[in-house]
C-alpha cells in the first residue's frame, strides 16, 4: 500500500465573508435585526415556566384579558 498526500481528504476553502461595514445599509438593518430577535428569544427561553397558567403572550402586554374565550378589560 501506498500512501498518497493528494488523495487526503481536504476541506474546501470557503468563500470570504464579508465585512459587515462592506454591506448594503438595508443588509446590515436585517442582520441587525435578526440578532435582536435572536437575544429577545434567548431571554425568553431563560424565563421560567409559569404552572397552571394561560397560553399565549402575557395579557397585561395587550392591555386586556380573556375570561373564557372573551377578551374583556377592567
Amino acid at each position: 500500500m501506498t500512501t498518497d498526500d493528494s488523495a487526503a481528504a481536504v476541506a474546501p476553502e470557503q468563500p470570504a465573508r464579508p465585512r459587515f461595514e462592506d454591506l448594503p445599509p438595508a443588509a446590515q438593518r436585517a442582520l441587525k435585526e435578526a440578532e435582536e430577535r435572536r437575544r429577545l428569544a434567548a431571554a425568553e427561553a431563560a424565563l421560567p415556566k409559569e404552572l397552571q397558567g394561560r397560553g399565549g403572550p402575557e395579557p397585561v402586554r395587550y392591555g386586556d384579558w380573556e375570561i373564557k374565550g372573551i377578551a374583556c378589560d377592567f
